[in-house]
């Protein structure tokens, strides 16, 4: 496994898989099985503030005849869920030898940062921060949105040492420049991309349901135009890839794209933990096959800067396809 060696978030990884952050990473004994399969480094569950803020609000509306108390549930409800997650990294650090990254999912710029402090203190190696600031709001500005991602990342950095990176969506109207804005703030490793709730509607009983958490392989293509777009067009970034890898073959392809490290959940969802094994020896077998003795020297070969028709990843409409079409 010597070959899979890369760096990521300043940490040596002993492969660039990565079991991402879900609640499969909230079970000691999957992150045991996850470094027994070769597993370089795992995220924890995301402390979500959405989840805070909702259980403090509905406790405060079940004792309404006392209001003084809601600031009192709040910062319980707050600080129950945060120690709790503290001793999940202590538990993790405890039990794995491989990096343990915690993870943040946070929605505004005011919550976070001495609890940013406190995972540090644990003992975490590093921090994944995933932002997701929704707006439903039509006056709102897509510049004043992205203003509250950099906001939030330049009141984490000052309060804490650790390295993070920085988890967000393909919702923007320029994911480079995004990138680029935060990289000038200071961010040098991101994700792409976060999953969201999605609803569907179920047209029998009329009402709205979630669909599937768990992506599907078909939805690797979404990721990997961006990690060879934006790994390309922003030097000196390191880039983690999730969402819609499955098999080595996706592994290989967003290494080849640019990628740095890779995530896996829903494959280990659907077959367990011990899957990133076969994951991880199929990396192996490609790479043997291939002649690369280290990870370097295909990392990025096809990235938009590197491959001579770097506008095949601008292409977004089908024109040679549908002009044939009769």
């Amino acid at each position: 496994m010597e070959k899979l060696r890369t760096n990521y978030l300043g940490l040596e990884l002993k492969s660039p898989v990565i079991l991402g952050s879900s609640g499969l990473s909230k079970k000691i004994d999957n992150l045991i099985v996850a470094e027994q399969s070769g597993i370089g480094a795992i995220v924890l569950k995301s402390v979500f503030e959405e989840q805070i803020s909702y259980e403090a609000n509905k406790t405060f509306l079940q004792s309404l005849d006392y209001p003084e108390a809601q600031d009192y549930i709040s910062n319980y409800l707050k600080h129950d869920v945060l120690d709790n997650y503290i001793k999940l990294i202590k538990t993790a650090k405890s039990n794995v030898k491989i990096p343990v990254i915690a993870s943040i999912n946070c929605v505004s710029d005011d919550e976070w940062e001495d609890f940013v402090k406190k995972i540090e203190d644990a003992g975490a190696d590093a921090l994944e921060l995933n932002i997701n600031v929704p707006n439903f709001d039509a006056d709102t500005p897509a510049a004043k949105i992205e203003e509250q991602y950099y906001k939030i990342v330049e009141h984490v950095s000052s309060k804490t040492k650790l390295r993070f990176a920085v988890k967000i969506s393909r919702n923007f109207t320029n994911i480079a420049y995004v990138v680029k804005n935060l990289h000038f703030r200071g961010v040098n490793s991101f994700v792409l991309f976060n999953r969201f709730f999605e609803p569907v509607i179920d047209i029998n009983t009329m009402e709205m349901k979630a669909s599937s958490a768990l992506s599907y392989e078909n939805d690797l293509k979404h990721t990997l135009r961006w990690v060879a777009i934006v790994s390309g067009q922003v030097p000196n970034i390191e880039i983690s890839a999730s969402t819609g890898i499955h098999n080595a073959d996706g592994v290989i392809q967003q290494i080849l794209a640019g990628a740095k490290t890779v995530q896996l959940c829903s494959v280990l969802y659907k077959k367990g933990v011990k899957e990133a094994g076969v994951i991880v020896k199929g990396i192996e077998e490609w790479m043997d096959k291939n002649k690369f003795s280290n990870i370097d020297q295909f990392r990025g070969k096809l990235s938009y800067k590197n491959i001579e028709d770097p506008k095949i990843y601008e292409r977004f409409q089908f024109i040679k396809h549908i002009s044939n079409i009769e």
